[in-house]
């Protein structure tokens, strides 16, 4: 097989696509984003200055919106989409804005998650995957007071309820009759029941005759999640069709147990990260067991996990380019595994997000967060960029 002994330490692979000016900038960036002081003022004066009009777009565009995100629109993610491609890594658009409630909004999203979809169609050997997040065309308050369903939805609730469910239905709809590859992003678990009948419903009407077009996404980090999986794959045994499954460990965590606090109900969040782990890993082995029933994208930047997949590709004798699997990583992060993945001929795709700068700065500030240093252990992106500079020195 030639996709083993992947070294996923190997920096020369992970940023050749990377000037020594670039690698530099990137450098700084991480630096500062390792030190956590600095992560919580920046992020605070930032989005402060952005309410009161102050000129800082600037430096947040040429700095971490430029590392992280591909542009402000689909075209300014040309450049990104291309510099991937060159390294035979796809592109997943992800419309990035958060925030914004009301139907106008919902009617605005909708309309660019479809122009992503059709550009996509246009570009299927650079774009295998197009996203979209529920809450970005649907109330989170509403859908909460639907899956709770303890209290019954006034006439404009449900007026709005059967918007949100037409605008899911036209963006599925198009995504299929294109034959384009569809994540549903996973949400919270108070609202995630809903997600998981609706996206289960498109799969069984579009997901036919060996094509796999609508994915649902499973947070394994949730302790229900792997049966729910499970559960999804059976059905569509029964009912003769495939199941499209991204799995990520999770992103709302904090939120979840808070909630669950507040609300006196049993934590939905599995104790330790350690059974976190093992709970992707075993997804991992249910879908490539179930290779013919489901199609894969491993969502992850955990390197045991990504080594665990290419074992499980190679234990059942799948070739490194089939289609029914690939791994995933966000722009920015985890070079080592996207580069190196994709070398030895695996399928791989970053999730690149855009929009205006003042919508993506909640999923900038989760991205600098993360890449703080925890007890004083410098963050592992600083390290990479760290040693290949120090290599390229060396050289």
């Amino acid at each position: 097989m030639k996709g083993s002994n992947i070294d996923f330490a190997d920096t020369k692979v992970a940023f050749e696509n990377q000037s020594t000016i670039k690698l530099k900038k990137n450098y700084a960036i991480f630096a500062l984003m390792n030190q956590n002081w600095l992560v919580k003022i920046g992020t605070f004066f930032i989005n402060l200055s952005l309410k009161l009009g102050l000129p800082v777009k600037k430096l947040i565009k040429e700095t971490i919106f430029e590392l992280f995100c591909g542009g402000e629109t689909i075209e300014d993610c040309k450049n990104t989409i291309a510099s991937l491609n060159n390294f035979s890594i796809g592109t997943i658009l992800d419309y990035s804005v958060e925030g914004e409630d009301d139907e106008g909004s919902f009617d605005k999203t909708q309309k660019e998650i479809l122009e992503s979809i059709h550009f996509a169609k246009n570009h299927r050997n650079e774009i295998p995957f197009s996203v979209f997040k529920i809450t970005g065309i649907g109330s989170r308050e509403l859908l909460t007071k639907v899956q709770d369903g303890k209290i019954e939805l006034n006439s404009e609730e449900k007026s709005f309820f059967e918007n949100f469910k037409k605008r899911f239905s036209e963006i599925c709809e198009t995504a299929a009759k294109n034959e384009v590859r569809l994540f549903v992003d996973a949400e919270e678990t108070w609202i995630q029941n809903i997600i998981d009948e609706l996206v289960l419903e498109m799969m069984r009407k579009y997901n036919l005759d060996g094509k796999v077009l609508i994915y649902n996404t499973y947070q394994l980090y949730r302790n229900k999640a792997l049966s729910i999986l499970e559960n999804h794959i059976q059905i569509a045994k029964i009912g003769g069709f495939g199941i499209g499954a991204k799995l990520v460990r999770g992103a709302y965590m904090e939120k979840e147990r808070k909630r669950a606090e507040e609300f006196n109900y049993k934590d939905p969040i599995n104790e330790t990260k350690a059974i976190t782990d093992q709970h992707f890993n075993a997804a991992l082995r249910v879908c490539i067991e179930n290779i013919d029933t489901v199609s894969l994208c491993s969502g992850t930047h955990n390197e045991d996990s990504c080594k665990l997949g290419i074992d499980l590709i190679e234990r059942k004798g799948l070739d490194v380019e089939d289609s029914r699997v690939y791994f995933a990583q966000l722009l920015g992060m985890s070079d080592n595994i996207s580069y190196n993945l994709s070398k030895k001929g695996y399928n791989v795709a970053k999730y690149v997000p855009y929009g205006p700068i003042e919508s993506v700065m909640p999923y900038l500030t989760r991205r600098a967060e993360e890449n703080t240093s925890i007890a004083g252990q410098s963050s592992r992106e600083f390290l990479l960029l760290k040693k290949e500079l120090k290599r390229r020195n060396q050289a």
